[in-house]
C-alpha cells in the first residue's frame, strides 16, 4: 500500500505541486509580511523567524492529516475501497500504511520549506534543534488523529461531506496561537486552547525563541492529549469501517 501510494505520487504532478505550493506560496506571504514589520522595527528579526517557523511547523500537522484523508478520499473517488479489502489487507495494516505515507511526504514537505525559508529569509529552523524532533513529532501525532477523525466522517456519510478534509483542520489554527501568543486571544479561546495539543508545541517555540528554555511540563501535556485523541481517532474510525461493512463498501460512494 505504501508503495503503491509513493509511486503515484512520484509520477503524479498534481500531487507533487500540492504537496510543495502551499507551503511555498504561505512562506511567500508570511516572508513579505514579516519583511514589512521589520521596516518598521529594524530589531524585529525574531517576528521573521517566528513567522517563518510556524508556516512551515504548521505545515507538519497540515500534511499529516490531509495525506491520510485525501488518501481515503481517492480510494472512494475511483471506487477502489472494495477491491483494497478483497485483498489479505488488514485494516491496522491499512492504516499504518496511511500514516506512513504521512510521515514520508510531512519530511518531504517540512525539508523543502526549511530550505526555501533559509534561502529567503535567512531563517534557520534547525537551529531549534534538539526540540525541534520534539515539535514535529507532536505536531505529526496532531495530524494524525485529525485525520483519523476525518477520515471516519467520511466513511459514515461519504463524499457528500469530502470538503471536511481539507477545511476542519483549519478550525484547529486559530486556538493553535501559531503566529501570535495565547494571551491575545480572548479569554473563551484560551480555554479552548488548552484542550488542543498543538497551541503548546508554537507557545513553547516561541518561548525557546525569545527566552531560550522550554516548560517541558507544557510538551508533556500535548503529548498525552495528543494520545488520547490518537486513540480516540482510532476508535472512531474503527467504528465508522464496521458501520461501512454492515451497510456495505458500495453504499460510501
Amino acid at each position: 500500500m505504501l508503495l503503491r501510494h509513493l509511486y503515484l505520487f512520484r509520477r503524479s504532478i498534481d500531487k507533487m505541486v500540492d504537496a510543495f505550493y502551499w507551503i511555498t506560496l504561505d512562506l511567500l506571504i508570511w516572508g513579505v509580511t514579516s519583511l514589512y514589520f521589520q521596516s518598521l522595527a529594524p530589531d524585529a528579526q525574531q517576528l521573521t523567524f517566528m513567522l517563518i517557523s510556524g508556516v512551515i511547523l504548521w505545515n507538519v500537522a497540515y500534511r499529516g492529516q490531509i495525506d491520510i484523508s485525501m488518501s481515503l478520499l481517492e480510494e472512494l473517488w475511483n471506487k477502489n475501497l472494495i477491491n483494497i479489502f478483497v485483498s489479505p489487507l488488514t485494516f491496522q495494516e491499512w492504516m499504518s500504511s496511511l500514516v506512513i505515507l504521512s510521515i514520508v511526504k510531512s519530511i518531504a514537505s517540512f525539508s523543502f520549506g526549511s530550505i526555501i525559508g533559509y534561502i529567503l529569509y535567512k531563517v534557520g529552523i534547525l537551529n531549534l534543534y534538539p526540540h525541534l524532533l520534539i515539535f514535529i513529532g507532536l505536531l505529526m501525532m496532531t495530524g494524525w488523529w485529525l485525520g483519523l477523525f476525518i477520515s471516519g466522517i467520511i466513511l459514515r456519510f461519504g463524499t457528500r461531506v469530502q470538503a471536511l478534509a481539507w477545511t476542519l483542520v483549519w478550525i484547529v489554527s486559530p486556538f493553535s496561537a501559531i503566529y501570535y501568543p495565547l494571551e491575545v486571544l480572548p479569554k473563551w479561546a484560551q480555554l479552548v486552547s488548552k484542550i488542543v495539543p498543538t497551541s503548546y508545541v508554537f507557545e513553547e517555540s516561541r518561548n525557546l525563541l525569545f527566552n531560550g528554555q522550554i516548560e517541558y511540563s507544557n510538551l508533556a501535556i500535548s503529548a498525552v492529549l495528543n494520545l488520547v485523541y490518537l486513540f480516540a481517532g482510532y476508535l472512531f474510525i474503527k467504528s465508522s469501517f464496521k458501520k461501512v461493512l454492515e451497510k456495505g463498501l458500495v453504499k460510501v460512494y
